[in-house]
């Protein structure tokens, strides 16, 4: 007597002490749940690459934009948003905003909105007041009046950045006069004093005014582009446009990642302002609407789907069981499983994140699939047995084994992420490798003993229960003949077509795209035959990914996400240094990637372009870098340690911003340069990474610089190439593992070395078949799908292990392959039907999402099901039928008892 069929004596005989020993466990175990940490968390993938590093020297050594603030993006449409009405009525939305306390309790002080009306209004109050003679902080006549402050600026007048721009367009004071405090920069006039401007003229005036601020002629001596507040389709020097933008900055935690209650609830009433204010004319776009309407839209997804697989589930279960009382006990028992996953989660310190939120299915999935195999082998065994204890005995000795393997294999799969250097994906290896191994526990030990005992309740109260097993005729048994059918017929076709169709899809897999949108993961607008859905359940309205879409191919993009950093490092005192920033600044413009702005200029920061524009307002600085220019091309090219410290001391927040500086006075040194770059919102971070690495090695090229393209792009490009191949690396190698194990296990049972080779062959072939299938629809191959690829191909090992097993136990008493295949297919293939039918169809549900992640998830994971079921159940017999004739499935007499004997009982 083996090992398993010792177990399954064991567990008949003290079934009840099992399943008081399971529940206490599960009792202890699953008290650490009320310890996971509550709400979903984003993972973070962090990266220790050198762009990553340089990254981090860029915000420790430079006075990076964006700290501690978050933006928050208004966007007005029409016909045409630059007349006087349109600017008069963004002004009076400022003002609302700040009269509206939950809403200015959370703006920044210096910077709370940064938009074209005030860029325009301020221009025409200092305009106005040149030509009369007064305000020595008005323009000549022709400037453009934007505001010059030096605070926190845009080195060359860009958008404005999540820590705010230059300019202080929106001043909170009342103030409406221009004058200027002592060689300080002019006072910012007020709302009021703008609005009441821009009433007081007439719509042609205004009109002038617009012409001259977006003339591509106009000087712009820092603070904000006003290019970056219009469109980038926007016409340079007309007073017509389509599209602006206008920015609410608000002030955030530095401590935390994620953004407040008050916060988002600020971002919530802009909301609101805005479509009372422009109605379907204007949308906001920040994080806070971004987090808030994606886990809205989450659950309502699950509202409406849940009720949907619940009821298909359910009735799937009821097909395949025919019982009332096994359909609880399958319930009951993923149940249970969940509380195992749930327990030492909280117990293990491990909180909840967006890649966790796959383990649940694919444990729903694998219990599912182990309950029908326990029941199924009982109920075949039943008709033969004395008693329930004799026949649980039977069907648990053919069928733990198989189980046992299930389970060594797919949580090996999981358990090998651990070795990941990231802390997420290690995360996600060990709670779905528990959850895999509490799902044993729980369907071979606790399952078994306490169906025993109901049973044995039911006979003592004259409830017999004798129930066929799923599959061993009418139309199920039909259908799961096809596979066999063909292995008596054409095995060979079947195994040749199963090949060069799997050789298809994995070709077609070197073609998959590997980007990873982010986009994409915005909720989508619900299909129309869902406002037909009872009012609890119909969807609210989702415009996120067409607001990002729009955002993201009209205006520039300055956030931390878009931004590239471009590092120089060594010696940036060399007479050539700004000649090879302008040698840059000229690469820039030949990239796809890199913002153009309306004036056809790269959106750049760099030394170059503050210098430039400190020259412009201050004659010291002025006189200092023109005497560094020795040919006159508005590049210095000597004595650039007088250069940056003239820059320092005219502009020193500006100066910090792209020039980094240790020292002061004769003892600085300057150690490093930075040129921050635009990107298109929604680029492709391969095409940015390459294209920035091209202008850093023109900027490095024959010098002694050290220069670097870093940034979020990058360092998410990074990440993501990193992630891919440490997830494809480790799913080759558990493929080798499983197949060693297999091998071992199948030639210690059953004296065979070439079985597990034989069992795997299905599942690579499905993996080639969902690969084929994203490369189809589309659906790019990224850290996303390849863990939901790795869990749906987890259960494919699954059913190849049964199938196989199986016949392997039934060739040894049948008088050929093809009766053991009936038998095979007859007893376990119904269990594999049933549980393929009903994962398969519990994911395919999530297909009807508002979120596009779970839209993905249940395409995927569905197909691959189905694909591990087809693969087991049509291609896998014709292998077996191969594999039987070649003679390679050893000596009747395994090595092993099959555990095919009555197990004795005290029964």
């Amino acid at each position: 007597m083996g090992l398993v069929e010792r177990y399954a004596v064991v567990l008949t005989r003290y079934s009840r002490v099992f399943a008081v020993a399971m529940l206490v466990a599960t009792v202890v175990v699953g008290a650490g749940a009320p310890g996971i940490e509550g709400g979903l968390t984003i993972a973070s993938f962090e990266s220790d690459s050198v762009e990553a590093q340089k990254l981090d020297a860029v915000e420790s050594n430079f006075s990076v934009e964006g700290e501690n603030t978050t933006a928050v993006q208004i966007v007005v449409t029409g016909e045409n948003v630059l007349t006087r009405a349109s600017l008069v009525e963004t002004l009076e939305l400022q003002q609302r905003l700040r009269a509206n306390e939950s809403i200015n309790a959370t703006l920044a002080e210096d910077q709370p909105t940064v938009g074209l009306s005030n860029v325009v209004a301020i221009a025409a109050i200092r305009a106005e007041a040149a030509r009369a003679g007064g305000g020595a902080g008005g323009p000549p006549p022709g400037g453009d009046g934007t505001v010059n402050g030096t605070s926190g600026a845009n080195a060359s007048g860009g958008p404005p950045s999540e820590a705010g721009s230059a300019t202080n367009v929106s001043s909170n004071t009342t103030t409406t006069g221009t004058a200027t405090s002592a060689g300080g920069p002019p006072v910012v006039p007020s709302l009021d004093a703008q609005r009441d401007q821009l009433e007081s003229m007439s719509d042609g005036e205004v009109a002038e005014v617009v012409e001259r601020v977006l003339s591509p002629d106009s000087e712009r001596p820092g603070g904000v582009d006003p290019f970056t507040l219009v469109s980038t389709e926007y016409e340079p020097g007309t007073a017509t446009a389509d599209a602006r933008i206008l920015f609410a900055f608000q002030q955030t935690d530095p401590e935390s990642d994620a953004l407040s209650e008050g916060t988002v609830t600020a971002q919530l009433a802009i909301q609101e302002e805005v479509e009372s204010t422009f109605g379907e004319r204007g949308f906001v776009f920040g994080q806070g609407i971004v987090d808030e309407e994606s886990g809205q839209a989450t659950g309502e997804s699950f509202a409406i789907i849940s009720p949907i697989a619940l009821a298909f589930v359910l009735l799937v279960l009821v097909i395949a069981y025919r019982d009332p009382l096994d359909v609880l006990l399958a319930l009951l028992g993923v149940v249970l499983v969940l509380v195992w996953m749930g327990g030492f989660m909280g117990w293990a310190g491990i909180g909840v994140t967006q890649i966790l939120i796959a383990v649940p299915f694919l444990l729903i999935g694998l219990s599912i699939d182990y309950a029908l195999h326990v029941v199924m082998r009982y109920r075949e065994a039943r008709p033969d047995a004395d008693s329930p204890r004799a026949a649980m005995g039977v069907g648990l000795a053919g069928v733990t084994a198989a189980l046992a393997a299930t389970t060594f294999t797919t949580s090996i799969g999981f358990f090998s992420n651990l070795a990941s250097d990231i802390g997420s994906i290690r995360e996600f290896g060990l709670v779905a490798g528990v959850g895999i191994v509490a799902t044993f526990l729980v369907f071979v030990v606790l399952l078994p003993a306490v169906k025993l005992e109901l049973e044995g309740l039911l006979e003592r109260v004259g409830r017999p229960r004798e129930k066929s097993a799923f599959g061993t005729g009418g139309l199920t048994y039909r259908l799961l003949s096809v596979g066999t059918g063909a292995a008596r017929r054409i095995p060979l076709v079947v195994v040749v077509v199963a090949l060069v169709v799997s050789a298809g899809g994995g070709y077609a897999a070197t073609d998959i795209d590997t980007s990873l949108d982010r986009v994409e993961f915005l909720p989508r607008d619900a299909p129309e035959w869902m406002n037909s859905l009872p009012g609890p359940f119909q969807p609210s309205d989702y415009d996120l990914r067409e607001n990002a879409l729009f955002l993201n191919d009209n205006f520039v993009q300055s956030n931390a996400g878009s931004r590239v950093e471009i590092l120089l490092e060594g010696p940036v005192t060399d007479d050539d240094t700004l000649e090879r920033v302008a040698e840059g600044e000229a690469a820039l413009a030949d990239t796809e990637t890199a913002i153009e702005l309306a004036n056809g200029e790269p959106s750049v920061d760099d030394p170059l372009s503050v210098m430039r524009d400190v020259a412009a307002t201050n004659e010291t600085f002025d006189a200092t870098f023109t005497a560094a220019d020795t040919d006159g091309n508005a590049i210095p090219d000597r004595n650039l340690d007088a250069v940056y410290e003239g820059l320092f001391a005219a502009a020193p927040d500006r100066a910090a911003s792209v020039v980094a500086r240790s020292g002061s006075g004769e003892a600085a040194s300057y150690t490093a340069l930075r040129m921050s770059v635009t990107t298109v919102g929604g680029a492709d971070t391969g095409e940015v990474t390459e294209e920035m690495r091209g202008v850093a090695t023109t900027v490095e090229e024959g010098s002694a610089l050290t220069v670097t393209a870093t940034g979020s792009p990058v360092v998410t490009e990074l990440v993501q190439q990193s992630l891919l191949r440490t997830l494809v690396e480790t799913f080759l190698i558990t493929l080798g593992i499983i197949l060693a194990f297999l091998t071992a296990i199948f030639y210690r049972r059953y004296g065979t070395l070439t079985l597990g080779a034989v069992t795997m062959v299905p599942v690579v072939f499905a993996l080639s078949w969902i690969l084929g299938t994203m490369y189809l629809v589309g659906i790019p191959f990224n850290t996303e799908t390849v863990i939901i690829a790795s869990v749906a191909i987890g259960i494919g090992v699954d059913y190849a292990i049964h199938i196989s097993e199986r016949f392997v136990e039934e060739r040894a008493k049948a008088g050929s392959a093809f009766d053991a295949l009936d038998r095979t297919v007859s007893g376990t293939g119904g269990a594999v039907l049933a549980s393929a039918v009903t994962t398969a169809g519990g994911f395919g549900v999530l297909t009807f999402a508002l979120v596009p992640s779970l839209r993905r998830f249940g395409l995927v994971t569905g197909s691959a099901i189905v694909y591990a079921f087809v693969a087991s159940v049509v291609v896998l017999p014709s292998l077996l039928v191969l594999w039987d004739r070649s003679g390679s499935r050893g000596s009747d007499e395994s090595p092993e008892s099959t555990g095919t004997e009555q197990v004795p009982t005290d029964d």
